[in-house]
């Protein structure tokens, strides 16, 4: 009728009695009472949690029985009730057993249990279970092992009894938890473990197979110590490693065996940690042998394991290369006026040649980073409780200081920064209360005429600007309402045009005949972009060339069927080379082909604009071109931003990734390296090379980013359809690589093309998680859809086998670049095609978005100015912007509330990678400079000074 529990506890009070009086005789009753305590702790939980809760005395009455007894049976029942107490209730238990010093004395009397000959098997293999469960709970449990030299009386009871299984697997889980020590690992090795694990693992065999696991296990430990490593490289085990993998991997045909499989991966892993592991690897031909057993593997999903490791290790071992590039300085230089001595630029160019650009085989033991990136299925945010240190809580912090900083002398420096506190406003016309509409002005600059011929009529109330964009046919003339609305495209009133559509490649031939104004070599180095003009005089028109002419102002370019000459579609924008508006240039056509595809020569088409925004103009986004100053000396203008874009109607989704897309992609570019003659290895754009060609095959893609902002300096046919891309990094600087943008053209439909940037720098990037890069086809915007879209498929990011130098990695050695790739198929064929990071804001569309801000504002209710923060050192103006209420009068009272309004400073674009940044800044402008009553309260409220792009320089030259 006695309870378990005062059962347990008066055992357990006998015990305690017992450990105290040590009378001779009490050693049968400890046995007795321990026995009794084991039968317990055997058949009932509640003794196992009653002994282990918190306030109980048990374990260490145990433990302290343990200690002091000499009686062998007594011993060995202690053992057993300390392994039934850990062996279920996880690892706190263990944590209970270590806190109270259990490890010390399981050593101790493994100790003296050794200085019998033989050893009691029994004790031995009681001590070395219950020292291989406690040891993952102490840290310091190979320490302990070493100081108290326990450390090899596991290694030699392997070493004797190699037959007697049942002794040495607890003995080897012993020696894995000793082995993750790196000291002792080295000790151990010095003993010949290394050779001893060779000895119990072996080909496939169904027996002892737990052994076998524990055996590699063990190994694997042992060999991330890099004197075990090259002890195991030296003997030739990297090849009877492979050797066994392929024998495990061939019989395995159930994958029964799967955790014997991986801890033979896990070994080959630790061991080509270092240089002479991976070359031994290589010289086994490891790539081919876990390249064609992880693909067999891919078919079994539960395999997954052997493939994620199997890459780990080609990927590690694929052989270093550096970048193709002559070196990783960028690709344009730019003399500073001042080079600071001991500043980055003087240390980067006084290095001798070659040295930034050195393959570092240095090891690299960031197996972490490596393995953060393997396959996982989408995790839940662990920091959920994300605290934003940012945020200032304080509100008194927050109150601007009434003592000045500095000196008022100091101070009066930046008085010509701040204009507006010394204006009386007496000339100003502040009598109208009434905010003016916030419309475009409609005679600012002149239009851009899309080139048309056989008329001279030319409507000149457009005004080229972005938001909406719809196509509409009308057989009559443009209203009035009409002519106000800015459009894209200004046509003669009497004809339109009817069809926009690109022009296939086999067409291409037929036209050249028929437009003898271009000459054979335009043709093929432009892809050809048409608007079809379904009228008498039978054209075809597509954008404009503007080639260098003294003429200073936009002109019609007329091509038709009979036309001997071309009219240059505008001035030069930069002394000594030609500007051209995208990859567009206008083209004829047979009369027959038109005729099959025209209508009523009435009709005409007219890209409306709805939801105006009115701060694009293409016509002023050209002039600001002329004044942007760029280092490369850009002449060319990219379609996307001389056209404008309107942005998506709806949220961009976060793209899902396919599960295994990633090892795919490492697979493939592992391909590399087993079958080289697959690959084509061509350049196909090199900023670098003066003397280099666009290719003129069909089939191979054309690249260009020699616009402003652009950024893209090599690119390397790998496949027929996979393309290497090499990013520019910042001028006078050998790192930084994040933003591309970058034009492609002559592409097919219906096929995948992969890109992948292979130098990018950051360990992780949001591609991994649903980020999508972004293109604009001219073609859709010639059919009325001008925007940016998320496009891409497959998408990854990850190391790749690029080697960074350590001088280009902050002087950190084994560095790799990392590599985005992602696969786009195109709608249409020849189309021209944009690709970029993120949406594109240059520093010519800000000057042109202040510029139509300024026109556009009602001078009586806001004072908008535009200042000059300084010139950049490449020549391009800062620009500080003041937006602020007009006083309500010229009163004093008014004038004084006026300068009395408080500062607000805003500033963007100091990263030119980010362009967000800018976007959120048009926002800005736009609202404040807005009628909504909201904006229109924090003009009278506050002065805003803002410097819309800090970093000019930046944007410019991407």
């Amino acid at each position: 009728s006695v309870s378990t529990n005062s059962r347990t506890m008066s055992l357990l009070s006998q015990l305690e009695k017992i450990n105290l009086d040590s009378v001779l005789g009490e050693a049968d009753n400890a046995r007795y009472v321990t026995s009794k305590i084991l039968h317990l702790v055997q058949s009932q939980e509640k003794t196992r949690k009653e002994m282990t809760s918190k306030g109980s005395t048990g374990i260490e009455v145990i433990l302290s029985t343990l200690e002091n007894t000499r009686d062998p049976q007594t011993i060995l029942n202690i053992l057993n009730i300390l392994i039934e107490l850990v062996s279920i209730g996880g690892g706190r238990r263990a944590s209970v057993l270590v806190t109270k010093g259990g490890t010390q004395i399981l050593l101790q009397l493994l100790l003296n249990a050794n200085r019998e000959s033989p050893p009691n098997e029994e004790l031995m293999v009681l001590l070395h279970t219950l020292l291989a469960k406690i040891g993952p709970k102490d840290k310091k449990i190979g320490m302990k092992a070493r100081i108290n030299g326990a450390l090899n009386i596991s290694l030699n009871l392997v070493k004797h009894n190699l037959q007697n299984h049942r002794l040495i697997l607890p003995c080897l889980q012993v020696l894995r938890v000793y082995s993750t020590n790196s000291v002792n690992a080295v000790s151990l090795g010095k003993n010949g473990v290394v050779e001893l694990m060779f000895k119990i693992i072996g080909p496939f065999s169904k027996k002892n197979t737990s052994l076998m696991k524990v055996a590699l296990d063990t190994l694997a430990a042992l060999l991330k110590s890099k004197t075990n490593a090259r002890r195991a490289v030296d003997r030739g085990y990297v090849h009877v490693l492979l050797t066994i993998y392929v024998d495990w991997h061939r019989h395995d045909s159930r994958h029964r065996y799967m955790l014997i499989r991986k801890g033979v991966l896990q070994c080959i892993k630790s061991v080509t940690n270092i240089k002479l592991g991976r070359k031994a690897f290589i010289d086994a031909n490891g790539m081919k042998i876990l390249y064609n057993t992880s693909q067999e593997c891919l078919a079994v999903r539960t395999l997954d394991p052997l493939v994620n490791t199997s890459s780990l290790i080609m990927r590690k071992c694929f052989p270093k290369n550096r970048l193709p590039l002559p070196t990783i300085k960028s690709a344009f230089h730019f003399q500073l006026p001042v080079i600071p001595a001991s500043g980055p630029v003087a240390q980067l160019y006084n290095l001798p040649p070659d040295v930034d650009d050195v393959v570092d085989e240095s090891d690299d033991n960031d197996d972490a980073e490596t393995e953060s990136e393997i396959e996982t299925e989408v995790e839940d945010d662990k920091d959920q409780h994300f605290k934003n240190d940012d945020i200032e809580t304080d509100i008194n912090k927050l109150k601007p200081r009434q003592e000045l900083g500095r000196p008022l002398e100091e101070l009066k420096m930046y008085e010509k920064f701040f204009p507006e506190l010394s204006e009386n406003f007496q000339e100003c016309d502040l009598v109208s209360k009434e905010p003016k509409p916030f419309v475009p002005d409609a005679n600012l600059g002149g239009p851009i005429v899309v080139p048309t011929a056989g008329e001279e009529e030319v409507s000149a109330e457009a005004n080229l600007s972005v938001k909406g964009i719809s196509l509409k046919e009308s057989n009559s003339l443009l209203t009035e309402e009409c002519n106000r609305r800015p459009a894209f495209l200004e046509l003669p009133k009497k004809d339109g045009i009817k069809d926009s559509s690109l022009l296939q490649q086999n067409d291409q031939r037929k036209l050249l005949p028929s437009c003898q104004c271009l000459s054979q070599e335009i043709v093929k180095g432009l892809d050809r972009i048409s608007l079809q003009n379904s009228t008498k005089s039978d054209q075809y028109y597509a954008g404009c060339v503007i080639k260098k002419e003294n003429k200073a102002s936009l002109t019609p370019l007329a091509c038709s069927k009979t036309c001997e000459h071309v009219s240059p579609c505008g001035g030069s924008l930069f002394e000594g080379s030609s500007v051209h508006l995208g990859k567009l240039c206008c083209t004829g056509v047979d009369s027959e082909e038109e005729d099959s595809r025209s209508s009523s020569s009435g009709e005409q088409v007219v890209l409306e604009v709805s939801d105006v925004s009115p701060v694009h103009d293409c016509d002023l986004y050209i002039e600001m071109v002329k004044n942007t100053k760029s280092i490369p000396e850009y002449s060319e203008v990219a379609y996307p931003d001389y056209f404008g874009h309107i942005p998506p109607p709806f949220k961009e989704p976060i793209l899902e990734r396919p599960y295994g897309v990633q090892r795919t992609k490492i697979s493939q570019d592992i391909e590399r390296l087993i079958h080289q003659n697959d690959i084509i290895d061509r350049v196909v754009y090199d900023l670098d090379n003066s003397s280099w060609s666009v290719p003129e095959e069909a089939d191979v893609l054309k690249f260009n980013s020699k616009f402003e902002s652009g950024n893209l300096r090599k690119v390397i046919q790998i496949r027929k359809n996979e393309y290497d891309l090499i990013l520019n990094s910042d001028i006078n600087s050998n790192h930084y690589h994040q933003w591309f943008y970058f034009e492609v053209s002559g592409m097919k439909t219906g096929i995948g093309y992969r890109f992948n940037i292979i130098n990018c720098e950051k360990s992780n990037s949001q591609f991994n998680y649903g980020m999508q890069p972004l293109m604009y086809s001219v073609q859709e915007a010639l059919n009325s859809r001008p925007s940016w879209t998320r496009v891409g498929t497959d998408i990854c990011y990850y190391k790749n086998h690029f080697s960074r130098s350590s001088i280009a990695a902050g002087g950190q050695k084994g560095k790799s670049y990392y590599t985005i790739t992602f696969t786009v198929t195109f709608q249409h064929k020849d189309d021209v095609c944009y690709f970029a990071y993120h949406y594109p804001y240059t520093y010519s569309t800000l000057k042109m978005h202040l510029q139509k801000l300024e026109s556009m504002h009602n001078p009586q209710q806001i004072y908008f100015r535009q200042d000059v923060l300084c010139e950049t050192l490449a020549g391009n103006s800062c620009p500080l912007v003041t937006i602020t209420a007009m006083p309500e009068s010229n009163y004093y009272e008014h004038i004084c509330q006026f300068r009395n309004r408080p500062y607000i400073f805003l500033s963007a674009r100091v990263h030119p990678g980010e362009t967000n940044a800018s976007w959120v800044m048009k926002g800005t402008l736009e609202y404040l400079m807005s009628n909504n009553p909201n904006a229109q309260s924090l003009r009278e409220s506050y002065i805003f000074k803002i410097i819309p792009m800090l970093n000019p320089d930046g944007v410019i030259n991407g």
